[in-house]
This record gives structure tokens, sequence and C-alpha cells, in this order.
């Protein structure tokens, strides 16, 4: 029984977002790092390509993004990601040179998950 308790908690809203190249899986409260965005600490940032969202029931998966569905977040600092060394050299020919760098990142929580298009299919079906 708490074995079933425990599963339906997991059940939960998520979405799958993609930005900067990469895909994120987001939930309401969860503090994620992306690439650099042009917001600033404090403001809200709104991710537009929504790849998938479930509400833990339902599964709504776009092709390739859902519509009218956005996933909002505030921008809580903007960082530096921890050092990346690159060391290239060849043996027995006394060459070697370093280069390193480090990621600009943008630390977001996110705050609310909506699905747009449901509201639209709503109107429509009024009409």
């Amino acid at each position: 029984m708490e074995v079933w308790a425990a599963f339906s908690l997991r059940l939960m809203a998520y979405a799958i977002i993609k930005t900067g190249g990469r895909q994120f899986r987001v939930a309401e409260g969860d503090t994620i790092d992306v690439d650099l965005l042009d917001v600033d600490a404090g403001k809200t940032a709104t991710f537009g390509e929504v790849l998938m969202f479930t509400d833990g029931k339902d599964v709504t998966q776009g092709s390739p993004f859902v519509s009218g569905a956005k996933v909002t977040a505030e921008v809580l600092e903007q960082r530096k990601d921890k050092k990346v060394v690159a060391f290239k050299y060849r043996r027995r020919k006394g060459y070697h040179r370093t280069v390193g760098h480090r990621r600009k990142l943008t630390r977001v929580k996110i705050k609310s998950i909506s699905l747009g298009a449901k509201k639209a299919a709503a109107k429509k079906s009024e009409e």
C-alpha cells in the first residue's frame, strides 16, 4: 500500500523545454542552469519551445512544439560554470598548449507551466 502512495506522488506535471540547443525536463519549483539569457536577475523569462507536457495523467506531445504552451521562470542569477581545461600535446615534439574557458550560465527557477492549447480549443468549441 505504501508503494502505491509513493508512486502516486511521482505523478506530477512536468514539461520538456528546449533552450540553448539543449532539452530540459522541468517541473514547477525546479531550479536549473541554462545557457546565458539576456534577462536581468529578478525578472521573468518565458520559454515557448515546449516539446512535451504532461499533467500526470494526460501527455501532450508537440510536433515539434506544443502550440500555445509556455514555461515561465524567474531569473535568479547570472553565473559562470566550473572551469573546463583542454590540454593538447604531441609526445616527443615539445608541443603543448593549454586552453580553457568557463561557460556563462543563467540560473532560473520554474514558476509555472501553462498549456494554452486547451484554452484555445475551448474558445473554438464555444463559437
